[in-house]
């Protein structure tokens, strides 16, 4: 546990020395795919099935779709194999642990909500007020620096469970 809780700390710390500033010189779309894959350590999936891909699905984000697919696509880490997808629409979305709305697809969020409603999907997004409207993690920007919001109700209802740690980190809401 000690060794989990020392890992969280020091990725916590790459983080947060690389996104120090919201200007800073890193691109946000850098910063929100180091941060989608680290939240993955932290969260369980129950019945997942390690033989199958684990999929991190992005709509609405060019840049980040592209960073994940170069750094992550097709590597493996622990027991899980990653895949990346990119949809185009809202009912292109299927099979994914995770998906990532961008900003120009927050007016779809309640359509995705609704098609991924019942799944043991993570929902994560980037735009003000999308945590209030039932996103599990959203991207926000306090006092210059980026944090997240944690909606403990939605990672409830997607049976997803989520670390202390990582809670701690939060902005529960």
């Amino acid at each position: 546990m000690k060794k989990l809780q020392i890992t969280f700390a020091l990725t916590l710390l790459l983080v947060a020395s690389l996104t120090g500033q919201a200007g800073s010189d890193r691109p946000v779309h850098e910063i929100h795919s180091m941060m989608i894959y680290n939240f993955i350590k932290y969260i369980q999936w129950p019945g997942y099935d390690s033989s199958q891909d684990f999929v991190i699905g992005v709509i609405g984000d060019d840049n980040v779709y592209s960073t994940l697919t170069t750094w992550y696509d097709g590597k493996v880490r622990g027991d899980k194999k990653y895949a990346v997808k990119k949809f185009s629409s809202v009912n292109d979305i299927t099979g994914c642990h995770i998906i990532y709305v961008g900003k120009n697809e927050g007016k779809s969020f309640e359509s995705i909500q609704r098609k991924l409603a019942g799944y043991p999907t993570l929902t994560i997004t980037d735009a003000p007020g999308l945590g209030q409207k039932g996103s599990a993690i959203n991207f926000r920007t306090v006092n210059n620096k980026l944090v997240f919001e944690l909606n403990q109700k939605t990672v409830d209802k997607a049976n997803l469970k989520v670390s202390g740690q990582l809670a701690a980190m939060a902005i529960l809401i």
